[in-house]
């Protein structure tokens, strides 16, 4: 069989941002102290953007569980695996993360950086996003210096994360 592994790593790459993504919202008790509350609300609108767009391009969970064997989306699931292991690892130092900023500079890697899946129509919202936008948003207009450097943490996670996982070799 013969499968297109752009197509295979960007669709893993986009359940776990989905997860991550699912992992927090709407969850009240997340506070990040000295952080002005309409940054972040701000971002949870533009998560919840995301998400639909996101939701668009991946099948619901239960279709991944329930054809697990099926060798393409076994490949899915074993490249979700990979980056859930790797971003693991990553955060296992860090007290603290920002999974906004973490899934966000994911995929401005993924889709911007080096260019994946540009040409899919599927995956063109992921590629003309305006990513500069809420990279000042996230980085240039914070005033408080800790969060500062926690969102540049996770932007150096992430591309320890995709350059990995685009060299990553299924097997």
């Amino acid at each position: 069989m013969i499968l297109n592994l752009s197509k295979i790593k960007t669709e893993s790459l986009l359940l776990f941002c989905k997860d991550l993504i699912l992992s927090y919202k709407d969850k009240e008790e997340i506070n990040i102290t000295g952080t002005d509350k309409e940054l972040i609300e701000k971002f949870n609108k533009i998560s919840d953007v995301m998400l639909k767009e996101i939701n668009k391009a991946t099948l619901s969970s239960d279709y991944y569980m329930k054809n697990r064997k099926h060798y393409r989306v076994k490949a899915v699931l074993d490249g979700y695996n990979y980056i859930n292991k790797q971003i693991s690892k990553s955060l296992e130092k860090k007290r603290t993360f920002n999974p906004s900023m973490l899934y966000f500079s994911l995929l401005a890697l993924w889709f911007k950086e080096l260019n994946k899946e540009s040409r899919s129509k599927e995956y063109i919202f992921f590629s003309l996003y305006t990513y500069g936008n809420v990279y000042d948003e996230l980085l240039v207009k914070v005033k408080n210096s800790d969060f500062k450097r926690l969102n540049i943490s996770m932007i150096e996670v992430a591309e320890e994360l995709i350059y990995k996982l685009d060299s990553y070799s299924f097997k």
